[in-house]
This record gives C-alpha cells, structure tokens and sequence, in this order.
C-alpha cells in the first residue's frame, strides 16, 4: 500500500504540472503561430490524459475480489497503462507528426517569439520538478538495479510510466527550443514544423517502449527471483515437507502476487495432519510476504513413484 500511495503522489504531481503546462503551451501557440508549440500543448494534453488513466486504473484495481473476479482486480492497472501507451502513440505521436507535416507544406514564421522562449522556461520549471519526483520515487523501487533492468523487472507500470512520460516531455521542449530557435535564425519556417515531427518521433519511441513492457504485465509474469526464493525457503523449512519440486507465480497486480506450491511431503502424515501443514505453510507464506495474496499447495508423491505411474492422457 505504501508503494501504490507512493505512486499516486506521483501521478497526481505530473497531472497538475501537465495541466497547467498545457494551457500555457496553447496560449502562446496562439499567440505566435508556432507549430511545435501547438504540438507540445497536445503533448501536455495527452500526458494530462495519461495521468487521469493511470489513476482510474489505480482506483479500479484496488477494488476486492467478486464472484465474477475471484482473485481481485489487480491487472486493471496493467491495462490502463497500456491504453496510456497507445494513446500517447496515437495521439500525441499521431497528432505532432500530423502537425509538423501542415507547417512544413504551408510555412508561416512565428510571432512574438519572445513569448514561446518563456513558456518553454515555464514549462521546463514544471516538468523538471515532476520529473525529479517521479525519478526519486523510480530511485526507491529500484534499490541497486540498473535503469532498464528495473524497468524490465518492475510489477509498477505507473513508475515508469510517469518517468519515461516526462522524460520525453523535457526532450520534447528541449527539441521545441532549438527548432524555434533555428527556424528564427534561418529565417526557414519550416524547421518549426520539422521540430513538431521530432516531437513526435521522441512520443512515438516512448510509446512503444511503454506498451511492450506493460504487454508483458498483462499477460502475467512471475514474482521476482528473491520472492520466489524465499516463498521455497518457507515451505522448505516446514519439518512435515520433504522437498518443494516446483513453484509457479504470477503477478495480477504490483503487490498482488498468487503462488502454486509442488511439495512432497512425508510418507507417514495422515489427512488432517497433511491439511494442518498446507494451512501451516500458507498462513507463514502470507504473513511474512504481504504482497502475496493467495497460496495454492499441491501435494506430489516423489519423483520415482511419478516415473513409475505416468499419466495417460488417452484415458477415457
């Protein structure tokens, strides 16, 4: 819970800051006529968007488990921040490179450009401190790892997701700058529009990166090796279990984790004493890893009884 409060700060940090960014963008596209200001106010826009998304997904996933869901809501999130990916590809992408193509076929040179240098200022002001938020709080999750290994490896699509986002809105004003800049300078309006489809490319990158790691989320990956790890230690030091054979996890939420046990236990345990040793091994299990919600043990007889009895699948 500490970690999803954590996030939702985040979140609601980088959509103040993109709202009121955005409206800044707009009145200064409207007052100069710049094209890769107009793309950067849709850029602000759908990062606005996104960060709504995000935090309905948050919302929707907290919800408990129904008849209907019987292991919860948790893969909600993985789902919002997929559409949040392909929204930013579609139409932040979309719209910049639509953008920058009109103002390269129909050039009109920027007015008042003193008044696209402060928004840019502005903006950056805002984004940076997002950005340093959402880079702290990505710093805390990710302990020793390297950045891309912690992305690869995060259960928290809303982490990266707000840092990646704002990483490529301070490259998508850095891109505005020099474009307005150049195009100034150069007297060539049409470097304006050429910065519009930079902007787009850098959004259009962002996005893809973002959807195939939440693609992996979504279709289900495996709790992290030292959750594993620990979840054999437990049962293994139960003194009824002889050896755990397999264990299979799943994530269906950032901290909602479901684990199937393969354990051989001894010989001479009757029923009840079977079934108080699986209820032993679950409870400590859950009590001493809280992002693991359910544990589902199966009994298996050793490996050369297995070898001697193979399953037929042709039975009838």
């Amino acid at each position: 819970m500490a970690a999803q409060s954590g996030s939702t700060r985040v979140i609601y940090a980088a959509l103040l800051g993109n709202l009121l960014i955005a409206l800044t963008k707009f009145t200064a596209a409207l007052v100069t006529g710049s094209s890769v200001m107009l793309s950067e106010g849709i850029h602000s826009v759908v990062d606005t968007g996104n960060e709504m998304l995000l935090l309905y997904g948050l919302h929707r996933s907290a919800r408990p488990p129904d008849e209907n869901h019987p292991l919860g809501h948790g893969r909600e999130i993985y789902f919002w921040s997929f559409i949040v990916a392909l929204l930013v590809f579609a139409a932040g992408a979309g719209l910049s490179f639509y953008e920058g193509i009109a103002h390269i076929l129909r050039p009109e040179p920027a007015r008042n450009i003193m008044v696209n240098y402060i928004v840019i200022g502005i903006s950056a002001l805002f984004e940076g401190v997002a950005w340093s938020m959402a880079l702290r709080h990505f710093r805390r999750e990710k302990g020793k790892l390297g950045y891309l290994t912690a992305v690869r490896r995060s259960k928290d699509p809303t982490v990266f997701t707000v840092l990646f986002e704002d990483t490529a809105a301070l490259l998508g004003l850095l891109i505005a700058f020099v474009a307005i800049t150049a195009a100034e300078l150069l007297e060539m309006p049409q470097l304006d529009g050429l910065g519009s489809m930079g902007i787009g490319v850098v959004l259009a990158t962002t996005a893809i990166f973002l959807a195939r790691e939440c693609k992996g989320l979504l279709i289900g990956e495996q709790a992290l090796p030292s959750v594993r790890r620990r979840i054999s230690e437990i049962a293994s030091e139960d003194p009824d279990v002889v050896r755990v054979n397999d264990i299979l996890t799943v994530h269906l939420g950032p901290d909602d984790i479901i684990a199937t046990l393969s354990i051989e236990f001894r010989d001479e345990l009757t029923t009840p004493l079977l079934e108080t040793c699986v209820l032993r091994i679950e409870k400590k299990i859950i009590t001493e890893l809280p992002q693991v919600s359910s544990v589902f043990v199966r009994p298996q007889a050793p490996l050369d009884l297995r070898q001697e009895a193979p399953l037929n699948l042709n039975e009838t």
